[in-house]
């Protein structure tokens, strides 16, 4: 057949179609990964804009209060979730909307794949460039609240566990607002209450370990929370994205 009577994709063999569908969802999802980390590297403005946010507002906390160590490890747990919290849902806008507004996500649900471990992957890829950055630098901002060098290394596992809970829990929130122009107020209003069991026990971690107390308890319980957005979020992320789409 010549270029210009080439098929259309509908009109592949049946055998095509097979071998498309006998790709392994990881491998997928792999690829998946791969091809979002790859463009979000070419948008270097979007990876910074949380991470500048949430250097921002815990650093201006010592010149807001007081520059008191006793009084910055005081607001310290709290002015660390709450930026974090904000400075990732900065971020969520962008989780599904470039691809919802190229057809690549109307792709994923024609592609015979499993749409549930296709929208994982890209949760991950958000996971990893903005959850893992803030909290690579959650220590750098306890340091500058006061908090003891021996409490960053509990600090810093706490935002790790915390901060995929809220990639998670975001992916739903993104979901639901695919169709919506601009939407990041509803996002928002989706996402926080359900991030609030995060922010309480992560600021909990975070004051025992300032305090130079037992973490492990809080840390039990914000890995129990990460285990159950693994397990949920990303079957009603993928619920939340075929609704939208019809």
């Amino acid at each position: 057949m010549s270029a210009g009577n080439a098929p259309s994709v509908l009109e592949l063999p049946v055998t095509a179609a097979s071998a498309v569908a006998a790709v392994s969802a990881w491998a997928a999802a792999r690829l998946a990964l791969q091809r979002d980390l790859t463009l979000a590297f070419r948008k270097p403005a979007q990876l910074l804009q949380p991470l500048a946010f949430f250097a921002l507002v815990t650093m201006l906390f010592p010149l807001a209060i007081s520059p008191e160590l006793s009084q910055l490890r005081l607001v310290a747990p709290g002015a660390i979730w709450a930026a974090a919290l904000l400075a990732s849902l900065l971020a969520l806008e962008f989780l599904f909307r470039d691809d919802a507004q190229d057809g690549t996500l109307e792709q994923y649900v024609l592609s015979g794949q499993s749409l549930t471990a296709l929208l994982f992957a890209k949760t991950i890829a958000h996971w990893l460039l903005t959850g893992l950055p803030l909290a690579c630098m959650a220590p750098i901002a306890a340091l500058s609240l006061g908090a003891p060098v021996g409490s960053l290394g509990a600090i810093m596992v706490a935002v790790v566990l915390g901060s995929v809970t809220l990639s998670l829990v975001g992916s739903i929130g993104a979901g639901l607002t695919l169709n919506i122009k601009r939407s990041s107020a509803l996002l928002s209003l989706l996402t926080l209450p359900l991030s609030l069991p995060v922010l309480i026990f992560g600021a909990r971690a975070t004051q025992v370990a300032i305090a130079g107390g037992p973490v492990l308890a809080p840390l039990e319980l914000l890995a129990a929370l990460a285990v159950l957005g693994v397990t949920l979020a990303p079957l009603a992320a993928a619920a939340a994205v075929r609704i939208s789409l019809e």
